[in-house]
């Protein structure tokens, strides 16, 4: 088998012009697919690291909130779910897996600004949260990413009045300038300025009523209405300690991030206070499949009406992107693979017509039609794996480059622009993967001309000219 792949080598060394043409569009296809598959796996990885660092691994639902709680999150609370919290955190199977297990409450309604003439309202989907725990989520980075947020010191556990909105909530409400935000211009004049940004009355005499003896001097405060459980109207006020651009506008127009107990103040009022959900977050992802699974036989053993769903069911768009950049990815396969397809099919038909005449010497000699099909195969496969070695290498080099640049970009859906990486080596086995299939169509690509040169005559290929 050495001296087949000696004769090969030399063969290609022979036509290196040709050898060269053909491996350089062996490299071409493997150093597209690489980098393709580079930049894929960042934006995998990183949507994966900002879905986890919001969302957690898993959810903990009341049964049915899933399909039909966002119109009414407070029928949905879980019962008792500090019992709940330490059922998970007791389990023997679940301690080890998880990093962060905290509750969290939605919730919505109308947010409102009464301050002086700047009046002005606005339907509002908030989130109730333990702010530790929300820091110690969005430190969660175990790819590399880099996408870490610091500790916020605008929220804290000790002062549950204090939150933060959407930074077009802001707007909205007319807070750009208390809040020193930056790029929010003033509302452009109205023929009806003196109505502009009226609300009900009713509404605000019920929330002057119930906020005014608490509002300090100099704070940036506004109210927020809903419904309790029972259905009775209920106002608490925030104290807006910032504001924090979402990545969607429709969600940067009504989101209010406050402290759990805030929320359960204004959802819940005197009565039982629930939570919408109970946050996992994991060490690991690998881990998700193992803690659902358990999650589920847990509480179908303590006859729980919960459910648990994965933070890609909460956000369909995690899966549609990863459809998407396959699909994207699965045809530059394609289009690279009928490249090199066709170089190599064409470098060894053109070799076969050259060496007419040492194939036949080689058939009178006694070697088997097996034995130049074998010879020509292996051409195929050492011109692939020249120029498949070749694009691996330039792959990266050229990401370890862009990696070091400091380039930056606004990925879709993302809020703060990130480095832009190229995580070449980020799934080893998928990138070995391409560099095989390009060396297996390099070989596949040979073998019709190698057929055409095991079936040639050893008398006709003597006399060839």
């Amino acid at each position: 088998m050495s001296i087949l792949f000696k004769i090969a080598w030399r063969n290609i060394v022979r036509n290196r012009r040709r050898s060269l043409m053909t491996a350089s569009a062996v490299a071409a296809g493997a150093l597209a697919m690489l980098l393709f598959l580079g930049y894929t796996t960042y934006i995998f990885l990183g949507m994966e690291t900002g879905n986890v660092q919001r969302l957690g691994h898993l959810r903990v639902f009341r049964a049915g909130y899933f399909l039909y709680g966002a119109g009414n999150p407070s029928a949905y609370g879980i019962d008792g779910y500090r019992e709940v919290i330490k059922l998970i955190g007791g389990d023997a199977t679940l301690r080890p897996l998880i990093r962060v297990l905290t509750p969290t409450q939605s919730l919505m309604g109308i947010a409102a600004n009464y301050s002086g003439d700047n009046a002005a309202s606005r339907t509002f989907l908030g989130e109730g949260l333990v702010p530790s725990d929300r820091d110690r989520m969005r430190r969660w980075d175990p790819y590399g990413t880099g996408n870490v947020f610091r500790a916020d010191p605008r929220i804290s556990d000790s002062d549950e009045n204090r939150g933060l909105i959407g930074g077009g909530l802001a707007r909205i409400l007319n807070l750009c300038v208390p809040l020193h935000l930056a790029d929010c211009p003033p509302p452009p004049a109205t023929p009806h300025a003196a109505d502009h940004g009226k609300v009900d009355p009713d509404i605000a005499e019920l929330a002057q009523r119930d906020v005014a003896p608490r509002r300090a001097a100099g704070a940036v405060e506004i109210d927020l209405l809903a419904a309790t459980v029972g259905g009775a109207p209920n106002v608490v006020s925030l104290s807006v300690a910032g504001a924090q651009p979402q990545g969607v506008k429709e969600l940067d127009d009504a989101y209010v991030l406050m402290h759990l107990a805030l929320a359960q103040q204004l959802v819940y009022g005197r009565s039982e206070h629930k939570v919408t959900a109970i946050v996992l977050q994991l060490h690991r992802s690998t881990d998700m499949s193992a803690a659902r699974a358990r999650l589920e036989a847990l509480f179908r053993a303590q006859h729980l009406d919960l459910e648990v769903r994965d933070f890609a069911e909460l956000t369909p768009f995690y899966g549609q992107v990863i459809r998407l950049f396959s699909s994207i990815f699965l045809f530059i396969a394609l289009v690279m693979g009928m490249i090199v397809l066709f170089a190599v099919v064409n470098t060894m038909t053109m070799n076969v017509m050259e060496r007419t005449n040492e194939i036949g010497t080689s058939r009178a000699m006694g070697v088997r039609r097996s034995g130049i099909r074998l010879q020509f195969l292996i051409e195929g496969a050492l011109i692939g794996a020249v120029g498949t070695a070749v694009g691996a290498t330039l792959a990266i080099l050229i990401a370890t480059a862009v990696n070091h640049s400091g380039i930056t970009w606004l990925p879709p859906g993302n809020a703060i622009i990130v480095p832009l990486h190229l995580n070449v080596l980020g799934r080893p086995l998928f990138a070995l993967g391409v560099c095989v299939g390009l060396v297996l169509v390099a070989t596949a690509a040979a073998l019709l001309p190698a057929n055409r040169a095991a079936r040639l005559r050893v008398v006709d290929a003597l006399r060839h000219v």
